[in-house]
């Protein structure tokens, strides 16, 4: 019996930076790791010369040496300037120490410009990939998020003075690893990625996999859904201002009860937003029900939203930061 042919390899498709145009040069935030060390060979060999690397060393795991080695090497081999910026991610009391690494890494991210590239980087590529989109977006469902969270991360955002992007929103995870293994290049694994006491790596390891067998785009159609939900916020993000508009600020309180219970719940979330104290749904139904009440001139409204206190003075309502409270 004749043996059977061997089966050609599936060819691998290249990531594509078509949608990516971002101002020359630009910086890729560097961690070491596969999505990472596939952004930058692609940007590497898309603009010549044009490409700098960010790496932030957190110092929070035994491998965070190896990450830095990686990308030294990779640096080198690709002719890319690198920046390696240390930081010690503390997290405040109440915050989750991943919310604390975010924080510091998109400080450590402006820092490393604003040392060494203030005159010439205005933009920063981040290798965030649909996979990361779909995770973020059932975070935000199991938390009962809005639709600020079901937006999850849009393509470019502007923070610290800098445009940031991310190019492979579109792009699965596991293509990216087989175009690096395709090119014969390296990356270092996170250990904490084998961690499932963490939502996100149960999510990946879990339930993606059981998406992917029932719902095989569902990559592209949950990317969908989460730019409309992002489009929808703007709408409401702009209906809020022209509410505040006539309410003025801070906003009286006759006007406000004017409003239909969804927009008095809208503009007073886009107002304290803006204060950067947002109000949790509690604090907001809250604020929603004593407002309501307050019909009398003696009615008093003293309640703790966010990081400060929402108070009645005359017929406004106004906020205080706890720091400064009279």
């Amino acid at each position: 019996m004749a043996a059977s042919p061997t089966p050609k390899p599936k060819p691998v498709k290249a990531p594509t930076l078509a949608h990516f145009t971002p101002g020359l040069p630009f910086a890729v935030a560097l961690s070491g790791g596969a999505d990472s060390t596939a952004l930058l060979l692609a940007c590497a060999e898309r603009w010549p010369g044009q490409v700098r690397a960010i790496h932030v060393h957190h110092g929070l795991q035994t491998a965070a040496d190896d990450f830095e080695r990686h990308c030294l090497a990779l640096c080198k081999l690709l002719n890319v300037p690198l920046v390696v910026q240390r930081v010690k991610a503390r997290h405040a009391p109440g915050e989750s120490p991943e919310d604390a690494a975010r924080k510091a890494r998109y400080q450590a991210l402006a820092d490393a410009v604003a040392t060494h590239w203030p005159d010439e980087v205005h933009d920063i590529a981040l290798a965030q990939h649909a996979d990361d989109q779909v995770e973020t977006v059932l975070l935000a469902l199991s938390r009962g998020a809005g639709l600020p969270g079901l937006s999850a991360m849009p393509a470019v955002a502007r923070r610290s003075g800098l445009q940031f992007h991310r190019p492979w929103l579109a792009e699965a995870g596991a293509a990216l690893r087989d175009w690096l293994r395709m090119r014969q290049v390296a990356w270092i694994e996170d250990p904490s990625n084998q961690h499932l006491q963490f939502t996100r790596n149960r999510i990946r390891a879990e339930i993606l996999p059981v998406l992917a067998n029932a719902f095989p785009t569902f990559r592209q159609t949950f990317a969908r859904s989460a730019a409309h939900a992002a489009q929808a916020q703007v709408l409401l993000d702009e209906l809020a201002q022209s509410d505040l508009q006539t309410l003025g600020t801070p906003p009286r309180i006759q006007l406000l009860q004017q409003l239909s219970h969804a927009r008095q719940a809208n503009v007073l979330r886009h107002w304290l937003a803006q204060l950067g104290s947002p109000a949790s749904t509690v604090q907001l139904n809250e604020l929603l029900r004593q407002v309501d009440a307050c019909r009398t001139r003696g009615h008093r409204i003293a309640l703790k939203i966010g990081r400060g206190q929402v108070r009645r003075e005359g017929d406004c309502l106004h906020w205080y930061n706890p720091e400064v409270l009279p």
